[in-house]
């Protein structure tokens, strides 16, 4: 797990072509509860200026990956091209991790070592402010049922904590490669956790940290029996390392099955 530390401090900006899909804008939101302002991608479906209907939204952290790898640390997700090649009828929110302190933001509870412990307010940045925004400014579909939130390493940290936190904002949860190693006290909380309405899939690599595929599968345990199986799915790629190369590759089989 300390081969992961890099990949969870970085996300600094590097040079890459640029590659950004004509449906993706950004915009800056003031975060009250973070004591900062966060820049925002937005991505809209492609028949979004022609339709009148309403559509769901996925929320994902550490936007600067996701959309272009002008911005991106070792390459991006190729979310919008992805999404534009499918026709997806979803809108997706990427959220800019704060540098220096996405730790801090992306972690539930405090590391001995590492510090952090300041997702509370991140998720209550995105619960109470973000996601009221977007709900006014555009066609949304605002139940949690076709509200989804998605991301990797701390992102994927941080979203399995968001549906503990929030079930009845957030029906879905895309979970790759979670740092479930950053602090045992996300398995107690799962395990107090009631009935667990939410559908979940989660994903790894089998060539990451050694505790990855134990932790991610002791989750699995652990949550499957609670909203009935049949709504969590986990996926273990052979050879996958942490990195967005895995993440990018297995993107759209995690929206698909989740958006159905």
């Amino acid at each position: 797990m300390r081969l992961l530390l890099p990949l969870l401090l970085m996300h600094t900006v590097f040079a890459f072509a640029q590659s950004v899909s004509k449906q993706v804008s950004t915009f800056t939101i003031e975060a009250p509860q973070l004591h900062t302002q966060k820049k925002i991608w937005l991505y809209l479906p492609k028949d979004y200026a022609t339709s009148s209907r309403k559509y769901p939204v996925l929320y994902m952290h550490d936007a600067q990956n996701l959309f272009d790898a002008k911005t991106s640390y070792v390459g991006e997700w190729n979310v919008d091209e992805t999404l534009d090649s499918l026709s997806a009828q979803v809108i997706v929110v990427g959220i800019e991790h704060g540098n220096d302190k996405r730790i801090d933001e992306l972690t539930p509870y405090k590391h001995e070592k590492y510090g952090g412990g300041n997702a509370d307010a991140y998720l209550d940045f995105i619960v109470a402010t973000l996601k009221p925004k977007i709900d006014q400014k555009y066609r949304t579909k605002t139940d949690a049922k076709n509200t989804l939130i998605m991301g990797s390493s701390l992102g994927g940290l941080v979203s399995f904590y968001a549906v503990l936190k929030y079930p009845k904002v957030f029906g879905k949860a895309g979970i790759f490669s979670p740092s479930f190693w950053f602090t045992k006290d996300i398995f107690d909380l799962a395990e107090r956790a009631p009935k667990i309405k939410t559908k979940l899939y989660f994903l790894c690599g089998d060539n990451e940290d050694d505790k990855m595929v134990p932790d991610m599968k002791r989750m699995e345990a652990i949550v499957a029996p609670k909203n009935g199986g049949r709504k969590t799915k986990l996926t273990v790629i052979e050879g996958g390392k942490h990195n967005e190369e895995l993440w990018r590759k297995n993107f759209a089989n995690a929206y698909l099955w989740l958006i159905n």
